[in-house]
């Protein structure tokens, strides 16, 4: 049986070279990344999938990309598809992700990497054993907090780092109630119950993209929500959750510890800061507030919230965001930061919206180099699980009444990839 073939605009983009990319999931998030994987000269063409296949052919008019596949199996099985980038459900990745990389396709995942230590072990396979590339795109990498403390770290500014804080404070009131209504339709109260400990990339990310070590245990703690709308109620919920706000601990390689927080019942302005970040060295600190960060030594402290601050890259009320709740277009139009490099960058990115205090550039082009180069990107898949599974088992242990419980540690990458 033939396979399907994609439909196309009226004029498709001609651009010779680079790998095609396949979008799956059309939603919110989507859009901001398919258009810089459309933009970047690595790139040669843009194919998009939903399960409501209306949204696949809105964003293929809008942005001018190659065309619509029906379905993602039908995405894996077409030969013109070189990559995927999984936009879906948070709980979905893992298993996309394995099914992409047997199918012989490079992924591009939006975060979290899995839901379970089985899930992410089963994609670091798949990775090891077909040399594809895998990529998870953790916006906390490159949040200006971490570029900056990753930088501090390499200058040795810090003498010891010996403790650090990673907190992603969003709360459900401030567009996530939207969000989940758009992606999860009539039954968006069963997914809005998401564990907050298993999307902890936010969070843990931006403290170990900085210090270069990982979780060797921890003990976490939870708190039962009291709201009694439906959300994080576990008879309603697909998770069997009720914990809305939660806090771990860790262990780290090493010696030394850092803690999390993910909260999503909080008195907090979410949409000007997301995530925020702590370091502690037995030299210098460095500490982030919502409006303000600051580096400390034993002489002073430095304000040093200019070299952090994002300028703005879209206006709020840019039509492009007609879809995103008010309270989220923020991480859509933030651009990159004084402390960020963008002198790697593609030209074509020069003039382009950015999001997530800066990273979405930085995030798309690592990937695009990392196929082309076949070399190993930022947050290769060994890294990606040392993002993600920390949270996992953070999870089971606030279930135990934070017990602590070891971190498994799935090693480096193959030393023979750049």
């Amino acid at each position: 049986m033939p396979l399907p073939q994609p439909t196309a605009p009226s004029t498709p983009p001609a651009r010779p070279g680079g790998f095609s990319v396949g979008i799956v999931g059309a939603g919110q998030f989507a859009g901001a990344f398919s258009k810089l994987f459309h933009l970047h000269p690595g790139v040669g063409a843009v194919y998009a999938t939903d399960l409501l296949p209306e949204r696949a052919e809105a964003l293929v008019a809008e942005q001018g990309l190659a065309g619509t596949v029906p379905s993602f199996e039908a995405m894996l099985a077409d030969e013109r598809i070189d990559a995927v980038a999984l936009f879906t459900q948070r709980w979905t990745h893992g298993p996309l992700a394995v099914a992409a990389l047997r199918a012989g396709k490079h992924v591009y995942s939006a975060v979290p990497m899995a839901v379970s230590e089985e899930e992410i072990r089963a994609i670091v396979e798949a990775v090891r054993e077909t040399g594809l590339t895998y990529m998870m795109g953790e916006t906390s990498h490159y949040n200006p907090a971490t570029v900056y403390a990753r930088n501090r770290v390499a200058e040795n500014a810090f003498g010891r780092l010996f403790y650090a804080e990673g907190d992603y404070v969003h709360d459900m009131d401030l567009g996530f109630y939207a969000a989940y209504q758009y992606s999860g339709g009539d039954n968006w109260k069963a997914t809005a119950s998401y564990p907050p400990l298993l999307y902890p990339t936010h969070s843990v990310g931006g403290v170990l993209g900085a210090w270069g070590t990982h979780a060797v245990s921890v003990s976490a703690l939870g708190v039962r929500d009291e709201r009694g709308d439906g959300v994080f109620d576990r008879e309603v919920s697909q998770f069997g959750n009720d914990i809305s706000n939660a806090t771990a601990l860790f262990e780290v390689a090493g010696g030394g510890s850092f803690r999390i927080n993910e909260f999503r019942r909080v008195g907090y302005p979410s949409h000007i800061r997301e995530s925020r970040f702590r370091f502690f060295g037995t030299e210098g600190s460095f500490e982030q507030l919502a409006t303000f960060s600051v580096w400390q030594d034993k002489e002073g402290v430095t304000d040093i919230s200019e070299l952090l601050r994002p300028a703005p890259s879209l206006a709020a009320d840019d039509p492009s965001l007609a879809h995103v709740d008010p309270a989220l277009r923020d991480a859509f139009v933030s651009g990159t930061a004084p402390v960020h490099d963008r002198s790697r960058l593609p030209k074509e990115f020069a003039h382009q919206p950015n999001g997530h205090e800066g990273s979405h550039h930085f995030l798309v082009d690592d990937f695009v180099t990392a196929v082309n180069a076949g070399t190993l990107p930022t947050v290769n898949a060994w890294v990606a699980a040392r993002y993600t599974l920390p949270g996992v088992v953070a999870h089971a242990s606030a279930l135990r009444g934070g017990e602590r419980l070891p971190v498994p540690d799935l090693g480096d990458p193959p030393s023979d990839k750049g």
